[in-house]
């Protein structure tokens, strides 16, 4: 799947895909609750109420840039805390060569924060040492972001994510870390969005008066934006969280920009009455 923005083109590469089995994430999301919103299906959600999201990896290119955008579950992986993602072996990183963008061609990996299903075709396993996946790449972590998850050890599995997925790459010397307002190149500037993580950031696009809109995990699914105090199991700050959806949404809402999810594909943000919903493309 593909879009473009003014000269920037996005592809969108799924890893994995799931229909209702994401009720541990978003516990206020049951089914009669997402009937009440039937704007959400059949695109976001089945008629059952059933929520459909993906792990998938956006390759964003500019005039000058290859950058991929979060980085999903990635191969071989293990001390996850959800057992299907663990010793995974998928052709991924086969479908993205294919599709005409090799590993080597790739200059920047922006990861929106850094847990388990964003960071982890960071590396691959070669001669049973974790290496960085893209060798030419500069891979863009926040600040904030990095400095918690580094210090951070009260999970094994999360602490298992940072020393297979991000320490292997810091050790690589590919790392570059910055502020959560960074800009990265004339098209592609950082939006600080914390909540979910400590230092969440959303990915804004400009180019030819056009704009797209990247949010990370700002929002799991677009049923957050009709009830913006549906927080995830794993928002480190939930209030925070709200406040970050309740700012972003309203910054982009009734514009044209386009808007796609770290779990849900594209569409525009439009306002309904004290929040929002979300129209889906096509």
């Amino acid at each position: 799947m593909q879009w473009k923005v003014g000269k920037v083109k996005i592809t969108k590469f799924v890893e994995m895909e799931t229909v209702g089995s994401t009720r541990f994430i978003l516990p206020a999301a049951t089914n009669d609750e997402i009937q009440k919103l039937p704007w959400l299906i059949p695109h976001f959600a089945t008629e059952e109420g059933r929520l459909k999201m993906s792990i998938h990896s956006l390759l964003v290119e500019t005039p000058s840039r290859r950058i991929v955008v979060d980085t999903g579950l990635g191969n071989d992986k293990q001390g996850r805390g959800v057992p299907t993602w663990n010793n995974r072996s998928t052709p991924f990183l086969e479908t993205m060569t294919a599709a005409g963008f090799p590993l080597d061609s790739i200059d920047t990996v922006l990861c929106t924060h850094l847990h388990v299903d964003h960071v982890g075709w960071n590396t691959r396993l070669v001669d049973g040492r974790w290496v960085p996946t893209f060798p030419k790449a500069r891979y863009v972590f926040g600040k904030i972001e990095y400095e918690h998850w580094r210090d951070y050890t009260a999970e094994p599995d999360k602490v298992a994510v940072f020393n297979d997925s991000v320490k292997p790459v810091v050790d690589a010397d590919q790392a570059e870390l910055v502020p959560s307002d960074q800009r990265l190149c004339e098209e592609i500037k950082l939006i600080p969005t914390p909540g979910h993580s400590p230092g969440h950031m959303s990915v804004l696009i400009e180019s030819d008066g056009e704009q797209a809109l990247l949010t990370g995990d700002v929002a799991h699914h677009p049923c957050q934006m009709a009830h913006l105090d549906w927080c995830s199991t794993v928002d480190t700050d939930p209030a925070q969280s709200a406040a970050s959806r309740h700012a972003l949404f309203s910054r982009f809402a009734d514009t044209p920009t386009l808007v796609i999810g770290g779990h849900y594909s594209a569409g525009h943000i439009k306002r309904d009455g004290d929040a929002f919903r979300f129209v889906a493309l096509g």
